[in-house]
């Protein structure tokens, strides 16, 4: 049965500069707040509030040094999202080869 626990996922995805961020960590690996914000063409605070709804849907994990946040991709949540894709995929798969059945036991007929 599909069911999905965090749907915060989608939410924190669905917003362009997030989605972004979580490119940028994929490519580069594990960044500093400062490194991140850089990128962007917005304030340190707006990327703050990015990063906070990306760790409140277990996408990324920061950990702290001294006084810099590190940044990275929490693989746990991006496994557990492309699980979920993957049962849907396999639900419409499913439901495509009875299609494929039917049709064949249909052409089978005439």
């Amino acid at each position: 049965m599909l069911y999905y626990q965090s749907m915060d996922i989608f939410s924190a995805l669905s917003e362009p500069t997030r989605r972004s961020i979580i490119e940028m960590l994929a490519r580069r690996g594990q960044l500093s707040a400062s490194e991140i914000s850089g990128s962007f063409d917005m304030s340190a605070p707006a990327i703050s509030q990015h990063l906070k709804v990306l760790r409140e849907a277990k996408l990324v994990t920061v950990e702290k040094k001294a006084q810099q946040r590190l940044y990275q991709i929490n693989l746990n949540g991006m496994f557990e999202l492309r699980d979920w894709v993957g049962e849907l995929a396999q639900l419409w798969n499913d439901r495509f080869d009875r299609l494929e059945q039917l049709l064949e036991t249909e052409k089978i007929k005439s």
